[in-house]
């Protein structure tokens, strides 16, 4: 393989990262106005990143309503994208951080600095690898367009505009994830079960549809007997001054059945006391499954496994019943026949299916020229053997066709994203710059 990547792509790459981290690219949308739909501090990083790119040789555009921007270099029609963002989540555990969050540290061959990992420094990676290529003379076979979104961390807006607006890409990859790469990503589906409420007791437990709770707290009638029953089931609990708190086991939405789920936990123990249906539904139906099984059937497909369900809210009072549910899709599974599974389950217990949000599933087959070319990369690049995988997270991959996510984490890499001390190895970004140089030359030099 040739060389592409040299020293002085790398020290351009930290430099160029470092002024990046410098910007506090945080979701404020009470600062939103025009042509900053996520706040002036998202813009501003979307400034700068299009501005370095225009100083390295790429022709850029900006979106007139601030949502994205891109950087393209190449001619032709066919298109290749790399999906990136430049929004950050914040530092509020800032406490916890040895250094200043929004300023690049460089200390014993690490990179600490909000977005090192997610994603301004994978985001450096792609783009210095493409500028290796451009140095050492490498034509393209159409272009290579870098898309940045500014909306990453929360509703993806950015990218729906994107595909509003402008034209699709024909094959890519969004830096944003692990080595290998993941070909297929579950379908996202969020909703709630509306229901009646009672006047018999009420409680608020859980929290986060994408996170098992690992807590549910009770503190309503029939506390004694609720007491009783949790000790019949052996669950976990513990006596509070005015109730009663249970114990769980938190994971993300995606693994649910490797957590505990400490509201359905309640909600079991509560339904042995009180004969509510909405309640029964979650206490009697569901129990502790977290694959869906005991709803809709049991749920899954060759290419990628099993359907996960987590039910992470419930609310009762006395006008009504809300109960918060996380499901994780298999990519072939039909999400309207789900649905419509779900919905006529939940109305044999007084509960009305409402959607709350939906991510369409991403899944390019392990043999397509995409996928065999970056894997057969990565592999000759690191002389790991890892299969690729199928994830119930989402990255901005699934919001294209023939797009998957493909590094930059290596499969050893500690994991700081979203946590303080965010950080990366100088080592890793410039194996990865090395890995996307020579998989973007494999698929589109010539």
């Amino acid at each position: 393989m040739k060389t592409f990547v040299t020293d002085e792509h790398q020290k351009q790459a930290v430099l160029a990262l470092k002024t990046l981290v410098s910007h506090e690219s945080v979701l404020n949308e009470n600062e939103a106005g025009p042509g900053q739909p996520f706040g002036p501090k998202v813009v501003a990083a979307l400034d700068e990143v299009l501005k370095l790119c225009a100083s390295l040789g790429f022709k850029t555009f900006k979106d007139d309503e601030g949502y994205y921007g891109y950087a393209e270099v190449g001619e032709g029609e066919q298109l290749f994208g790399l999906l990136c963002h430049m929004d950050v989540v914040p530092a509020a555990d800032q406490a916890g951080w040895q250094t200043d969050p929004f300023e690049l540290i460089e200390r014993d061959g690490l990179l600490i600095g909000r977005g090192t990992q997610d994603d301004k420094g994978p985001t450096m990676a792609a783009l210095f690898a493409v500028k290796a290529l451009m140095d050492a003379g490498v034509a393209f076979e159409g272009r290579i367009r870098f898309i940045f979104g500014t909306d990453e961390e929360t509703l993806w807006r950015c990218l729906e505009k994107y595909n509003e607006k402008e034209e699709s890409i024909t094959m890519g990859f969004a830096p944003d994830a692990e080595f290998p790469l993941i070909y297929a990503e579950k379908g996202l589906l969020q909703a709630h079960l509306i229901g009646p409420g009672t006047t018999e007791f009420s409680l608020r437990a859980g929290g986060a549809l994408n996170v098992v709770p690992d807590r549910a707290s009770y503190a309503s009638n029939q506390l004694s007997k609720v007491q009783q029953a949790l000790d019949a089931h052996g669950f976990s609990y513990e006596k509070l001054e005015n109730g009663l708190l249970v114990h769980g086991k938190s994971v993300h939405a995606k693994d649910a059945p490797e957590g505990i789920n400490a509201v359905s936990r309640l909600a079991i123990a509560l339904s042995d006391v009180f004969d509510f249906p909405p309640l029964s539904f979650l206490g009697k139906l569901v129990g502790e499954n977290a694959t869906g099984e005991n709803v809709v059937g049991k749920t899954e497909d060759e290419a990628s496994g099993e359907l996960s369900m987590n039910f992470a809210e419930l609310v009762i009072t006395e006008e009504a019943t809300k109960i918060g549910l996380d499901m994780r899709i298999p990519v072939t599974v039909n999400k309207d026949e789900l649905v419509k599974k779900l919905s006529h389950k939940a109305a044999q217990y007084q509960l009305e299916y409402k959607e709350f949000d939906w991510l369409a599933p991403l899944y390019v087959p392990l043999e397509s020229e995409l996928v065999s070319t970056l894997l057969s990369t990565y592999r000759d690049c690191t002389n790991d053997m890892t299969e690729p995988m199928v994830s119930g997270g989402a990255t901005f991959a699934r919001t294209m066709k023939n797009c998957v996510a493909f590094g930059a984490m290596f499969p050893d890499s500690p994991d700081y994203m979203h946590q303080a001390n965010e950080q990366w190895s100088v080592a890793e970004l410039r194996k990865t710059m090395e890995i996307y140089a020579e998989a973007i030359y494999r698929l589109w030099g010539k």
